[in-house]
């Protein structure tokens, strides 16, 4: 584990894994369960993801001493067919039921060509990226979305934030290349990664946030505690009206379908509900019952292929496909350590002073 003057730490994916377990543990939470959420934390970390993992967990915290997370949650399928099926999560932290929603999702299109699972009353699941990416790991095509408990985009014409920010992951398998890997949020910028300026200590770009009055800021402290956030493209002059759309498309697959709570009406028409009850929704389809699967891994081979070989504006920037910032993250703390500030460090130390649980990121001479 690397270690600077400045209380900054790069520790190796094996002692983060076991520090958020312990943690996890601590609180309460299933070994089974433990072993999911802490290997998706850590998963989110090593693809560059910060914003969704380990830093996540102080608000998970907060969210289990409000109720908002069952620890011991009974995760059951309500509703079923061949093709597609509904789980409740009994307010399970959202990478148990999601884990459980996608693979569900995986056996169906297996068995049938696709498969759709949707869940409700869940909580945040992390990097929605990790679930479209074991469908493509599976040989499938795979799509995740979710919605939030706290409205945080503003609608494009509009002065108040009406969904969160709503992502969208897709993934697809190929032949010889790693899986084309799309996660993205429906908003400019995920809330996740305004909280890691406020720990980096950085503003954020123009065009991310405005204030009450609609106009940019870029101090991440004030962008994070009003959080109004633009829809994908920033502006309608820029296509926000396309981000605003897929931000409603999200919610509908993602809360509609299951029948969890839009957090933008939750005080008007769920205002007993003591949980957040946010929805998921996953969806697998088998290249196979298209056509010939080696072909279809061939296609997407030649596809990512072409798109690296094209000329750049920049010599010094090559052409990317989606994933390959993510593969190359993972490469670079796979052996450096996952790199984490200072005030991340502590605060996980808070947290295990408060639960019990061993702080194992100060372990003399620790691996990483």
């Amino acid at each position: 584990m690397d270690q600077t003057q400045s209380g900054a730490i790069s520790p190796s994916p094996d002692l983060l894994e076991r520090q958020l377990a312990a943690i996890l543990s601590a609180w309460g939470m299933p070994a089974g369960h433990v072993a999911i959420a802490a290997g998706k934390m850590v998963a989110s970390d090593l693809r560059g993801i910060d914003s969704h993992g380990v830093a996540m967990m102080p608000l998970y915290d907060s969210f289990r001493r409000s109720d908002r997370i069952n620890v011991t949650p009974d995760i059951r399928i309500v509703a079923e067919t061949p093709a597609t099926a509904l789980i409740d999560a009994d307010g399970a932290l959202g990478h148990i039921p999601a884990e459980r929603a996608m693979r569900l999702a995986i056996d169906k299109a297996r068995a049938v060509g696709m498969g759709s699972v949707a869940v409700r009353d869940s909580n945040h699941f992390g990097a929605a990226g990790l679930y479209a990416l074991m469908a493509a790991e599976a040989g499938l095509i795979g799509l995740a979305t979710t919605s939030t408990w706290l409205p945080t985009i503003v609608p494009t014409f509009g002065a108040e934030a009406m969904f969160g920010t709503n992502p969208i992951a897709f993934a697809a398998p190929a032949g010889r290349n790693p899986p084309f890997v799309l996660d993205m949020a429906t908003s400019t910028v995920a809330g996740g990664k305004v909280k890691l300026a406020i720990l980096h200590k950085k503003p954020i770009p123009e065009g991310w946030a405005v204030d009450a009055n609609g106009q940019p800021v870029t101090d991440p402290v004030q962008a994070n505690d009003h959080r109004a956030f633009t829809p994908l493209g920033g502006n309608r002059l820029m296509g926000s009206h396309k981000g605003y759309g897929l931000a409603a498309m999200v919610e509908i697959l993602s809360t509609m379908l299951p029948g969890a709570i839009y957090a933008a009406t939750r005080a008007a028409r769920r205002p007993e509900a003591t949980r957040w009850d946010i929805g998921h929704f996953f969806l697998a389809l088998d290249p196979a019952a298209f056509r010939a699967e080696d072909d279809f891994g061939d296609d997407v081979d030649d596809m990512i292929d072409a798109l690296r070989a094209v000329r750049p504006a920049d010599a010094g920037q090559p052409v990317l496909v989606a994933g390959d910032p993510e593969q190359a993250a993972i490469a670079e703390r796979m052996a450096g350590g996952i790199p984490m500030p200072a005030d991340l460090v502590a605060q996980v130390r808070a947290l295990c002073d408060g639960c019990g649980a061993p702080f194992l990121l100060g372990e003399a001479g620790a691996d990483g």
